[in-house]
């Protein structure tokens, strides 16, 4: 089933729902839609999956339902520069879910989707379980954030020459030189992202942990470390390295921890169907079926 949502603002997403209607729902905004012609070899160059969002969901609806939709690339059409605060996309998330007459679901959500999951878990009690890759739920580099999205959203309001921050999802942040990008986006859609992280200020995500008393696993790719240039900020944000920190407390606190093993895993290499799918599918299974599969 494909269906139309109209959200708050007016925009309209599309959303789909696969798989088996008895069975147990995996939410999925990081569905992106597929990429074809010139534009999937230039994915392909950085590393990308043209066909991310459909590899994706076909490899979790055999055992699963699978409520999906591109939630980035909609905000990238249709940019909500005053409103994406982190409380408008639980808002949206659960719309969707209502919308498409899914009552329970998991949620798997990377890089600021991971963030959108963990605020969902906390407004709601509607999760079975929760996934966040490329993102810690402890001790996350908010304020690192905050300082990237607020110098990306200076640079874009200059002369379209200018650098500007690329999405995650098309560039190699390992390869990128980030004082000279040469890229262009709409200061709307750079706006956007500047708010949410703005709407996190005094959000502690230390004194939550408690709230959370479903099963829970994080992961991100062992070489996944970004540092910025001095145009935006010159920033460390150190997704791995919190995580390493922080393994024993998190373990403790109830979360599963995974890294990613390679050279080259790094936040875009973390997030590809090929890595993400052998180790979400078979916790899903287990902690949902009740089916030991391993990790």
């Amino acid at each position: 089933m494909i269906k139309i949502v109209r959200l708050d603002n007016g925009s309209e997403i599309e959303a789909g729902l696969v798989g088996d209607p008895q069975g147990k729902t995996i939410m999925l905004p990081v569905a992106k839609k597929t990429v074809t012609g010139e534009a999937a070899e230039n994915l392909k160059l950085w590393g990308v999956d043209p066909e991310l969002g459909q590899r994706l969901v076909h490899g979790l609806a055999d055992r699963f339902q699978v409520l999906y939709f591109d939630y980035e690339g909609h905000l990238f059409a249709n940019p909500n520069a005053e409103g994406l605060t982190a409380e408008q996309i639980v808002k949206d998330l659960l719309y969707i879910a209502d919308e498409m007459k899914v009552q329970r679901f998991s949620y798997y959500g990377y890089s600021w989707l991971a963030l959108a999951g963990l605020q969902l878990a906390l407004l709601t009690d509607r999760l079975d379980s929760l996934v966040m890759g490329g993102f810690p739920p402890y001790e996350g580099p908010y304020k690192e954030m905050r300082i990237v999205t607020q110098k990306t959203y200076e640079l874009t309001l200059l002369d379209h020459q200018e650098p500007v921050y690329p999405s995650s999802e098309s560039w190699n942040p390992d390869e990128v030189d980030w004082d000279n990008v040469p890229v262009t986006i709409d200061p709307l859609v750079t706006k956007q992202f500047m708010t949410l992280y703005q709407s996190l200020i005094g959000f502690d995500d230390r004194s939550i942990q408690d709230r959370l008393p479903i099963p829970k696993l994080v992961f991100a790719g062992e070489q996944d470390t970004i540092v910025y240039g001095e145009k935006f900020g010159s920033v460390k944000v150190d997704i791995i390295g919190l995580l390493e920190k922080n393994k024993q407390q998190l373990i403790n606190m109830g979360w599963d921890i995974e890294v990613l093993k390679g050279r080259d895993m790094d936040h875009t290499k973390a997030m590809q169907p090929a890595a993400v799918l052998p180790l979400i599918k078979p916790w899903f299974i287990a902690k949902l079926l009740g089916e030991n599969q391993g990790v």
